[in-house]
C-alpha cells in the first residue's frame, strides 16, 4: 500500500526567496505551479525518489498562511505515496484516525490526496498522495 515518501512540504513566506535559498544548496526546481483550491503556490524539487515542497499562501484563509501565522515558517507537512488513496483513507478510518479529508481532493500535480489530523500521527500532518 504505501511506496514511498512523495514529498515534505515547507511553508514558506515567500516562495522566490526560498526556491533561491533551495538552490543555493544544490536543489533544482522540477515544477511551479498554483493550486487555486488550496490557495498557495508550490514549487517541487527533487531530491532523490522523493521531493521538497515549498508552499507559499496566496490567500490569508490559506491553510498555509494560517500555518505560518501560528508557527512560522517550516515543516508543515510529510507526504506518503499511496497506491490506492481510497484504500488508505478506508485503513486510517478503520484505524480510528481524525482524518481532515475524508474523500481525496485535487493536489499538486493534479493528483488525488487526503490529509490525516496530526492529533492521530503523533503531532505530525500526513497527506496520502495517490500516483
Amino acid at each position: 500500500m504505501i511506496k514511498k515518501i512523495d514529498h515534505i512540504g515547507i511553508a514558506v513566506q515567500n516562495l522566490e526567496v526560498a526556491i533561491e535559498a533551495y538552490k543555493a544548496l544544490g536543489f533544482e526546481v522540477e515544477e511551479i505551479e498554483e493550486v487555486k483550491e488550496q490557495m498557495v503556490r508550490v514549487a517541487m524539487l527533487p531530491a532523490g525518489e522523493s521531493r521538497i515542497e515549498l508552499l507559499e499562501a496566496t490567500s490569508d484563509e490559506s491553510a498555509i498562511a494560517k500555518f505560518i501565522e501560528k508557527r512560522g515558517e517550516g515543516i508543515h507537512h510529510i507526504a506518503i505515496n499511496v497506491e490506492s488513496i481510497e484504500d488508505a483513507i478506508e485503513k486510517a478510518k478503520k484505524a480510528g484516525m481524525k482524518l481532515i479529508d475524508e474523500k481525496p481532493r485535487r493536489g499538486a500535480g493534479g493528483k488525488l490526496v487526503a490529509f490525516v489530523h496530526p492529533k492521530s500521527t503523533h503531532g505530525v500532518l500526513l497527506e496520502f498522495v495517490e500516483g
